[in-house]
């Protein structure tokens, strides 16, 4: 195992050139630990004129990705050009097919195509290595695929999207408005080339199903992670929420029930003194519980080029020092397929209305939860100077099927002004 390992880097983004960095500036660190040299041989990226702060002339350059995985000088492929279809697909599939180990960070194309690809890396027998592509520096899918390996895991939690976690605690901070806050965001380049990808909770969602495939052994189903994002949170709604003692997140939840598989990604009231509930800005944050070591929290940057790099270089190292796991933590021909949890478990929910200020409005809104069997913990309405009444509830445990037909109840009696927000309340446990 004396040879060197040799990467081809498609994309040369702020990951790419941070993983050219650290091969050039750690070089002696890296063979001592892997037992070998690990050297750039070849790259590729869409302008090569572009100064990327790095020095890229003693590697070959590819116009076409694709063409690194038929370079006889490239041992492993890392991919960093991202989305789930198109240059990074091809290159990828191409790449195994040609006998290439394949390091990536691109959440969205496993999260699609997750379970064909794993089939062929372990049919070629070789590694398919995805630590970067969910919640950047923190060695999540290392620590459940090895060093949680001998537990049952109970539940899987995590904040995995920085952006929105920023949204959230500025509007807390500042106390500004979401539209103000999200512009703001913008403006600094926090968010995707399309925002839906963050704050409608798709990019975290990516993230959660590759979890929880390692966790319990099932295939990669994105399909079946229930979505909503944080759009309809408003500044009224953290100051609730504050007064109660909680803050809300963008939180991610998977376990299996006895209905099934259950993941959600969706904003959340959480204890204000927990771990989740005091992380702040763009950092992220997984929380493991297993059956033998109870609940693990791994706190750190989601992105950015040095965490991000940081974890395509611990897959590169497993892969010279040859350690050859499943991609998914067991081979991928015994991953069960998914039984879906419609819905999650019961809990309590924060709901924020506005009604009409006239007697009854109230009783009728109480009168609608009753029948669908939700019980109110506690219920308080706030001044107001015009016609318009707020309202906020907090139930005991309820389903959401049911909340959400006390909700469709009370939007027909007409005391409603505009839709209701409903925020579940997580019960973080140990």
């Amino acid at each position: 195992m004396s040879e060197s390992l040799r990467l081809g880097i498609a994309g040369l983004g702020t990951v790419g050139t941070g993983v050219v960095r650290i091969v050039q500036q750690r070089a002696d660190l890296l063979a001592a630990r892997a037992g070998r040299a690990i050297i750039v041989t070849a790259v590729s990226a869409r302008d090569r004129a572009k100064d990327r702060g790095v020095d890229l002339s003693g590697f070959a350059w590819e116009d076409d990705a694709t063409a690194l995985a038929a370079r006889d000088d490239v041992d492993v492929v890392v991919e960093l050009v991202g989305g789930d279809a198109g240059p990074a697909k091809d290159l990828v599939e191409a790449a195994i097919a040609n006998g290439k180990h394949v390091v990536t960070a691109n959440k969205a194309l496993l999260a699609h195509h997750g379970q064909a690809l794993a089939e062929a890396a372990e049919d070629a027998q070789i590694a398919l290595r995805f630590e970067a592509a969910v919640a950047g520096g923190i060695p999540c899918v290392k620590a459940l695929t090895e060093g949680l390996a001998g537990n049952r895991v109970e539940r899987v939690m995590g904040v995995m999207n920085g952006t929105c976690n920023y949204i959230l605690t500025r509007m807390e901070d500042a106390g500004l408005p979401y539209d103000t806050v999200f512009a703001e965001a913008h403006a600094l380049g926090y968010l995707e080339a399309d925002p839906t990808l963050d704050v409608g909770g798709i990019d975290a969602g990516h993230k959660l199903c590759l979890l929880a495939s390692v966790a319990y052994g099932t295939r990669v189903d994105f399909g079946g992670v229930q979505l909503e994002g944080i759009e309809r949170v408003s500044i009224e709604d953290i100051r609730h929420a504050n007064d109660m003692g909680f803050k809300i997140k963008l939180l991610g939840v998977a376990q299996m029930t006895g209905r099934g598989l259950e993941m959600r990604m969706s904003p959340c009231l959480v204890p204000a003194r927990s771990p989740l509930g005091q992380l702040n800005g763009a950092t992220n944050m997984v929380v493991l519980e297993g059956d033998a070591v109870g609940q693990i929290v791994m706190r750190g940057a989601g992105a950015g080029e040095g965490p991000t790099a940081s974890a395509v270089m611990a897959d590169v190292i497993d892969i010279a020092r040859g350690t050859r796991l499943p991609t998914f933590g067991q081979p991928a021909s015994t991953l069960k397929k998914v039984t879906r949890a419609h819905s999650g478990s019961p809990a309590p929910y924060y709901l924020r209305m506005d009604l009409v200020d006239k007697p009854g409005a109230l009783a009728k809104i109480a009168a609608c939860l009753g029948d669908a069997g939700i019980s109110i913990d506690r219920m308080r309405q706030y001044d107001h100077e015009d016609a318009t009444a707020p309202v906020i509830v907090v139930t005991h445990k309820a389903g959401r099927p049911d909340l959400d037909a006390a909700i469709s109840a009370m939007e027909a009696t007409g005391v409603l002004i505009g839709a209701p927000v409903a925020l579940r309340i997580e019960e973080l446990g140990a």
